[in-house]
């Protein structure tokens, strides 16, 4: 009796630190949603955007994914030769150096498309949807990392 009641304490118990890994898990180490997704959300989801606006905002996204896609691209090769720059100098050397100011640039280049491309879409908002959208985008560039 002793045996069986040891045995459905230790289950219990054990099932009792699974659950709580998993909340852990899900508070701590699970990463946020990305402020992309936040922004997509009250773009396509919140400010009730009317047919054309919607035609807008779709040529606007089709038009940045293309250019996103190529400085992606151009982004992984900066890395491929980084990593190379690296694996030759075995430290901070002058292919490191330029390896990193490539890819700086075209994380700047980055940067300064994706803002391109979040005016572009503000630029097809009523002022009512721009200043929620407003609201979004400061929201999503100050969040806080956990």
């Amino acid at each position: 009796m002793i045996e069986r009641l040891r045995f459905v304490l230790m289950l219990l118990f054990a099932f009792g630190a699974a659950i709580g890994g998993v909340l852990i898990g899900r508070a701590w180490i699970m990463p946020p949603v990305p402020a992309e997704s936040e922004l997509h959300e009250v773009l396509h989801k919140d400010l009730q955007l009317d047919d054309f606006q919607k035609q807008q905002i779709e040529q606007i996204e089709r038009k940045y994914a293309l250019r996103r896609q190529s400085l992606e691209l151009e982004l992984r090769s900066d890395n491929a030769r980084l990593a190379s720059a690296i694996e030759t100098e075995h430290g901070y050397g002058p292919l490191v150096a330029s390896a990193v100011d490539a890819s700086h640039k075209a994380m700047g280049e980055l940067q300064k498309i994706t803002l391109e491309h979040i005016f572009a879409m503000r630029s097809v908002l009523r002022p009512d949807q721009a200043a929620r959208f407003d609201t979004a985008v400061v929201k999503a560039l100050t969040v806080k990392p956990r």
